[in-house]
């Protein structure tokens, strides 16, 4: 059995291969930054698909958010393994398994827009460094996080306009003691600051929401896009929730940029999972 999982902070996605049939479970996001060894176990342990077969697993390709460091690798492997004792595991960055599920084996540039954001140049053969994806304190931009601050921050200021604010009210019972202990004492602070941003969805045809995902795409575009001299020339791939939902203003920001729009996925694991079958020379049955 083969297990491929594409990880972020809020949700890990999951597939598998096993007798010729293919199998999807969800669990918990896995980020090493913020789950140690145990807490990975249980995560996986807790999951009513997977635990029973763990015993059968025989390889596993997990890429995820917070596993750009060899150290950070250790602990999602060392947490995947006290599971998949049989298994051979392989830890990667999300960037990667984005790249695959969107370039291939093509050049371009590849982004991840969903709770937190981050951008590299996939050559068709490796990615080149950047010096990007510095998470939701220091970066960030055209994230969940990042647009879930922004709705917070104007109405924490009195920004929002009337009709707005009404919304807001409505919409989430939150003081500004209960958001200040949330972000600065409580575990994952950044899912729930990008819980916000859902309330983006809800209003997007006001003026006001509009020019808020606008100037964070350009934003994005700015800071992480244009960084590469060839940004007008490769195509640009986007990934996660944020670009997929707003990607009506996602493109209007691009095109205005002369940026030549590439895949948009909501969630890159199908496209990424028939990739590592593709490449592990895996025939699947019925496709």
């Amino acid at each position: 059995m083969i297990l491929v999982a594409d990880s972020g902070s809020s949700k890990t996605d999951w597939m598998g291969y096993f007798n010729g049939e293919t199998i999807k479970f969800n669990t918990q996001g896995i980020n090493p930054y913020f789950l140690n060894e145990q807490d990975i176990s249980r995560i996986i342990l807790k999951n009513e698909v997977i635990a029973p077969l763990a015993d059968e697993v025989k390889e596993i390709y997990f890429f995820g958010a917070g596993c750009s460091s060899p150290d950070k690798h250790e602990v999602v492997s060392n947490g995947l393994s006290a599971v998949f004792a049989n298994a051979f595991i392989s830890v990667e960055h999300d960037l990667l398994g984005s790249v695959y599920a969107t370039c291939g084996d093509s050049e371009g540039l590849n982004c991840i827009l969903g709770t937190g954001s981050n951008i590299c140049y996939f050559d068709g053969k490796k990615i080149h460094d950047g010096h990007h994806g510095l998470g939701y304190v220091l970066g960030d931009e055209g994230s969940g996080t990042f647009f879930g601050k922004k709705v917070l921050l104007s109405y924490l200021y009195k920004k929002l306009p009337a009709d707005l604010e009404a919304e807001f009210k409505k919409t989430f019972t939150v003081e500004k003691e209960q958001i200040i202990t949330n972000v600065y004492q409580k575990p994952f602070p950044n899912i729930y600051l990008a819980s916000f941003s859902r309330f983006l969805a809800n209003n997007r045809e006001h003026p006001f929401i509009y020019e808020i995902l606008k100037k964070g795409f350009q934003e994005f575009v700015d800071t992480n896009v244009k960084d590469y001299p060839n940004y007008k020339t490769v195509p640009c791939h986007f990934v996660g929730s944020i670009a997929y939902y707003y990607q009506d203003v996602l493109k209007t920001v691009l095109e205005e940029n002369e940026i030549t729009v590439g895949k948009i996925l909501q969630k890159p694991i199908e496209d990424l999972y028939n990739f590592i079958l593709q490449k592990e020379g895996v025939v699947k049955q019925g496709f």
